[in-house]
């Protein structure tokens, strides 16, 4: 077996262990944690395929700023003293079935990727890494940039409203 393999082989398990964690985990700071460790691990398998620049982004901006933003927001609002609410009779089984049907588009759709791939002459063709960054850049920074400032402004407006939100008044407690 290749070193890379069985690199792949443990950061699959990781990634996928730390998913199942994420939703099993009763508290919310712990299921924040579970997916910072779960990002970390999709980081690496960017950068197995070679892929640095975005593995830098899912580290900056996933596993940095918007998990920090969602650790702000849980120790702001107490998320973890909550109580529990009830559970409707129909949400299990819609669940299970829905986790059904995606388990089964997503076999399908490896299962055709793999077949397209097969087909492929030179399916790993080098891409230059420079011109594609620069690339993508100009075209973040000239053609999206309304929409990337409308994004950031309202993360800033979600995070003051939530601050608003639970600000308690000076006679409460």
């Amino acid at each position: 077996m290749d070193l890379t393999l069985i690199l792949f082989i443990v950061l699959a398990v990781v990634a996928i262990l730390t998913a199942l964690g994420m939703l099993a985990s009763r508290s919310a700071i712990y299921a924040a944690l579970f997916l910072v460790l779960n990002f970390a691990t999709v980081a690496i398998f960017y950068l197995m395929l070679g892929a640095p620049f975005i593995a830098m982004a899912q580290v900056t901006v996933y596993a940095g700023a918007i998990m920090v933003l969602f650790l702000f927001v849980i120790m702001l609002l107490g998320a973890e003293k909550l109580p529990k609410g009830e559970v409707l009779p129909w949400q299990r089984p819609l669940a299970i079935g829905l986790a059904a049907v995606l388990l089964a588009e997503a076999g399908y759709l490896l299962f055709q990727r793999l077949h397209i791939t097969a087909g492929l002459a030179n399916p790993g063709a080098e891409v230059n890494a420079p011109e594609a960054i620069q690339a993508m850049a100009l075209s973040l920074f000239n053609q999206y940039l309304l929409p990337f400032e409308v994004t950031s402004v309202l993360l800033l407006v979600a995070m003051v409203g939530v601050i608003v939100l639970t600000k308690k008044e000076k006679g409460e407690s």
